[in-house]
């Protein structure tokens, strides 16, 4: 066996993994964009940070990343708040509790999980507070996360809530509607859910021009995700590697 990395061995190791990572998901996404006509610069990858530690983050930023994603809350709040130095936009991915709407608020830029009502005023609320702690009128961006099956289980509003929720967001005045998001289901066919929630952005885009924000795909998944219009591709471990 070979003599342990130091310290400074084992962040030059640790970059150059995501370095690599990060340009094979790169060439993944341009050969998926290349299929169907796109510029991959129309997609956005959110690298998931959710159980990788702060040091991770800013080898990203170093690397170019400006899009994080995190689901988990006290996780977030903790890892953001040592990273305000680094110019970061921190994706919400994950369901969220209405309770946890304020500490959400603190440190989200973006909300991909509004599904509900209740949701809609509680970062309506929250945000207003937001914008009086950083003394801006930036308002908080936020996404209607669709069901593609109706599992209430896995989060997500019906089909037929969506424009409901997106009048609720655009009668605030501290939210703003950016689009979709969704996860396609399991046994489903990647093409044809993410073919459904293109469809559902469509709808959604005719009546709020500015919402044009497809947020779909995963490791597994993302390709089929581009050819249906993805904008924001959530990828984790097959940047960072396997989770622990």
């Amino acid at each position: 066996m070979g003599k342990p990395l130091t310290g400074d061995q084992a962040q030059t190791h640790r970059r150059e993994q995501i370095r690599q990572g990060m340009h094979e998901i790169q060439q993944r996404i341009d050969a998926a964009c290349a299929l169907v006509g796109r510029d991959s610069s129309e997609v956005t990858t959110i690298v998931v940070t959710k159980t990788y530690p702060a040091s991770d983050v800013s080898l990203l930023h170093e690397l170019g990343v400006r899009d994080v994603g995190e689901n988990r809350d006290q996780e977030a709040s903790t890892k953001q708040a040592g990273l305000t130095d680094l110019a970061l936009t921190w994706h919400c991915i994950g369901q969220v509790q209405t309770n946890k709407a304020k500490s959400i608020a603190a440190w989200a830029d973006v909300v991909h999980s509004v599904d509900r009502p209740d949701l809609v005023k509680a970062f309506s609320r929250v945000a207003s507070m937001r914008q009086a702690w950083l003394n801006h009128s930036q308002k908080l961006k936020v996404l209607i996360q669709v069901s593609l099956d109706a599992d209430p289980d896995r989060g997500g509003c019906r089909r037929d809530q969506v424009l409901g929720l997106a009048d609720a967001i655009a009668a605030t005045q501290t939210l703003d509607l950016k689009g979709v998001m969704a996860v396609a289901p399991l046994g489903m066919d990647p093409k044809r859910a993410f073919a459904d929630l293109q469809q559902i952005s469509f709808d959604l885009a005719g009546q709020y021009p500015n919402a044009a924000w497809i947020s779909a795909g995963m490791t597994g998944d993302f390709e089929a995700a581009i050819t249906a219009g993805a904008t924001h591709v959530r990828i984790g471990s097959a940047i960072l590697g396997n989770r622990a």
